[in-house]
């Protein structure tokens, strides 16, 4: 079961990868994450009572909380902030490529710091997705480079512009290329170590839905505290309460739902074969956006070869 829902989590993901790229542009202030923290504190919240009235309440102890917190922290916050940022910039199938560096984040840790076992299978499964990572990334720096170099093309074939313009320009294309890779990156080593203080904090407190409300609550608090000096946080708290966003509220629900199943996947097996599994949200992006983004995001056949070498390590790891 715990295989099934980190699936369910992957496909939960992707839907909210996709719907984020959607109802987002590059210039937009608001990307829909303050809005996705509420809905997963209201969706687990109100999970939560369901089960406890209907199972009883979890004992709640002073490690567990604690715990939760850090996770919410980590990965609620920090985590899904710097996700939709990076999907706002480099697009969803980019994004979602680079957020693939959380399964070998979350390997490591696993088995560092919670003594997790780490199987042939595993390692196989770990090698394909790797592999798949490997190619996805090549192409979308193949890609990135070649704009970077029409862009200088141009530049070269304009005399009104002058030498400090096109320095300036060739600065801060390479600039703005760090900075969007730096988001995702820094993205999933967040979640890497956001997921181990969940799978702590489950022990701890063995309730999912109790500790993705505690973490939600504890993101959308620190992104309220950050509203008050950065305004692009102030702008996106007011629109979430005051412009309707269908997209975007979309993302935001299956943001959410991924979020509740990875909890549950956590509380039944090991960290690092969740993260691992869940690594087909890659492929799952990679499909629903040749549906939803026809106009948004372009495919190379070596992103479509690089999609289904990833399905295939996900089956190992999934029946192993």
């Amino acid at each position: 079961m715990g295989s099934l829902f980190a699936l369910l989590a992957a496909l939960g993901f992707s839907l909210s990868n996709v719907m984020i790229k959607r109802g987002t542009t590059k210039a937009s202030k608001n990307n829909g994450a303050f809005l996705s923290i509420l809905i997963t504190a209201l969706l687990s919240g109100f999970a939560f009572i369901v089960v406890g009235l209907s199972n009883g309440w979890p004992i709640i102890n002073v490690n567990g909380f604690i715990w939760f917190c850090i996770a919410g922290v980590l990965t609620t916050f920090l985590g899904r902030t710097l996700l939709y940022n990076s999907i706002q910039y480099l697009g969803s199938i980019r994004a979602t490529a680079i957020k693939r560096l959380n399964p070998f984040f979350a390997v490591i840790l696993g088995v560092l710091l919670l003594n997790e076992p780490f199987t042939l299978p595993l390692f196989l499964g770990m090698i394909l997705i790797f592999s798949s990572f490997a190619m996805i990334i090549y192409d979308n720096y193949k890609a990135n480079t070649d704009n970077v170099n029409k862009q200088l093309a141009a530049d070269v074939e304009a005399p009104e512009t002058n030498l400090t313009t096109k320095n300036r320009r060739r600065f801060n294309l390479k600039k703005d290329l760090n900075i969007t890779y730096l988001y995702g990156i820094f993205s999933a080593l967040c979640y890497a170590f956001g997921y181990v203080a969940r799978k702590i904090g489950l022990g701890e407190i063995p309730e999912p839905f109790f500790g993705s409300m505690l973490g939600a609550g504890v993101g959308a608090i620190l992104f309220v505290i950050t509203a008050m000096f950065r305004e692009r946080y102030r702008v996106a708290v007011i629109a979430t309460f005051t412009k309707f966003e269908i997209w975007l509220i979309m993302a935001g629900v299956f943001s959410s739902l991924g979020q509740i199943f990875y909890f549950i996947a956590l509380s039944k097996i090991e960290v690092s074969r969740v993260a691992l599994i869940a690594s087909t949200e890659v492929l799952l992006t990679i499909f629903l956006s040749m549906f939803f983004l026809k106009n948004y995001e372009t495919y190379s056949r070596m992103v479509i070869f690089a999609a289904l070498l990833g399905m295939v390590g996900a089956m190992i790891l999934a029946v192993g």
